[in-house]
């Protein structure tokens, strides 16, 4: 699995942040950014589920593993 942080669609609320912080980071602007290139480790994928359902701008895109 991999997390996106649409830049468009982040107004900076930083729920997923404060739900994931192992997956998100904070730029200087409050708005959110994947850490890394986004891979999410297997121990970590319900947390991001979690902070992909907690975004009310709909800011935070899974890709599933195929």
């Amino acid at each position: 699995m991999r997390v996106h942080v649409d830049r468009d669609r982040c107004q900076g609320h930083n729920r997923c942040y404060a739900l994931a912080p192992e997956l998100f980071d904070v730029d200087d602007y409050g708005e959110a950014t994947e850490r890394d290139d986004g891979t999410v480790p297997p121990e970590l994928e319900d947390k991001a589920r979690l902070a992909a359902a907690n975004c009310p701008e709909f800011a935070v895109v899974l890709e599933e593993d195929r």
